[in-house]
């Protein structure tokens, strides 16, 4: 089978020791470390609640990092807001009925009788366990720089933040009885496509 020019160019910019510029190789290398990071990534799509176990693991170990040291509270309350953001999101349908008109597109349901509409998250379940796992990974991480462990009275961010929590949480629980959707399919009807027998 001729490769061709194709296959002589692919194996030129596949092979990292292939002469060019020290920059194409970091490039070059630096693909394929993501290339493989991603397959990993799409490896555990399926895996819900390992997913989640490896991100209390994680949560943890920030958490017992932070209790050793004593210190890096700011790192933790900007952790905490980032963390109450992504929540905001994932409880958020994609389009807001407060703000699109509802005959721009797609909209929630209102009465019974409307056509049934899944929810659709503004930021998915998988982008929302991707981020906070990011997010503590790279709190921690910030825990062994001196530079950010200012000195501050926790108990007042810890405060606040339970404060700012109270009141987003019940923003957000006005919105969804206003709007009357339910973020969870917890205890909703599911149809499979089968008709039900009649007793």
């Amino acid at each position: 089978m001729d490769t061709g020019a194709a296959g002589v160019g692919l194996a030129a910019t596949a092979d990292p020791s292939s002469e060019g510029s020290p920059l194409d190789a970091f490039q070059a290398l630096s693909f394929g470390v993501s290339r493989r990071f991603q397959h990993l990534l799409d490896k555990t799509t399926p895996h819900l609640l390992y997913r989640w176990l490896a991100t209390l693991a994680v949560a943890l170990v920030y958490a017992f990092r932070i209790y050793r040291v004593q210190g890096f509270y700011v790192v933790s309350y900007g952790l905490g807001i980032y963390l109450l953001n992504l929540l905001i999101g994932f409880l958020s349908p994609q389009v807001d009925p407060e703000i699109h008109d509802l005959s721009d597109g797609p909209s929630l349901p209102t009465r019974g009788s409307d056509e049934f509409r899944p929810f659709v998250r503004r930021l998915p379940e998988f982008k929302f366990w991707y981020s906070i796992t990011k997010a503590f990974c790279i709190a921690f991480v910030m825990t062994f720089f001196s530079a950010f462990d200012v000195p501050v009275f926790w108990p007042i961010l810890l405060f606040y933040w339970l404060v700012l929590f109270v009141l987003t949480m019940r923003r957000q629980i006005v919105h969804m009885v206003k709007y009357k959707y339910v973020p969870f399919s917890i205890g909703k009807q599911r149809y499979d496509g089968k008709k039900a027998s009649a007793l």
